[in-house]
């Protein structure tokens, strides 16, 4: 039986969101703040941090930053979902779908994280995993939760020459940032729809 392009999308968003949350579940409740878990020798490591801010660990304008942001990504999920059903309706080809999807799936999961985990969870330190539904209630107000991020690449980690410009002798590490899947979804959506349906995007954005 074939999918409906509706269909196809709640699949991909539904699964993806799914495993998105089981994992950011699990570490919280299995792994205290800066705990990491080998998984390719060092250059692949589950590295558990929690940020405020955007994607990639990036930081924006402190609380009062922290609740626009999460208002501001409530929006863009209206917007996206509207945008979605536009292009169903419109019979827009379903290949173009999933990486609008793919972004829609990294939006969700983030607000999830401000929204909910700061009335779920307590919060997790360097000594202590974080307790579901703890007593006394969670460690922020609704919208003040911080998202969870575990996914670590350093693929180099050198210190550098003395001789090289301005940073000489200190430590080098490529790639620095710590995201998550709902990070990896918002960056494979918009490659794929950049580099393999750039002429789909063009048109459905005129």
């Amino acid at each position: 039986m074939r999918l409906t392009p509706g269909k196809q999308v709640t699949l991909i968003v539904f699964v993806l969101l799914l495993i998105d949350q089981a994992v950011k579940i699990w570490i919280k409740t299995h792994m205290t703040i800066g705990e990491s878990i080998p998984v390719f020798g060092d250059w692949f490591q589950i590295y558990f941090i929690e940020n405020n801010g955007m994607a990639f660990g990036m930081q924006f304008g402190g609380a009062i930053g922290k609740f626009f942001l999460t208002a501001l990504r409530l929006v863009l999920i209206g917007v996206i979902i509207y945008y979605v059903k536009k292009l169903i309706e419109s019979g827009s080809s379903r290949a173009f779908l999933p990486g609008v999807a793919l972004i829609l799936v990294g939006a969700i999961g983030n607000v999830i994280d401000s929204m909910l985990y700061g009335i779920v969870f307590s919060e997790p330190n360097f000594t202590q995993v974080a307790s579901i539904f703890p007593e006394g209630g969670g460690y922020a107000p609704f919208m003040f939760g911080k998202v969870v991020d575990m996914l670590y690449f350093p693929i180099i980690d050198t210190t550098l020459p003395q001789w090289f410009p301005f940073k000489g002798g200190e430590q080098f590490i490529f790639f620095r940032p710590i995201f998550n899947i709902a990070d990896s979804c918002i960056t494979i959506g918009v490659f794929y729809l950049l580099l393999f349906k750039r002429k789909e995007l063009i048109h459905a954005l005129k």
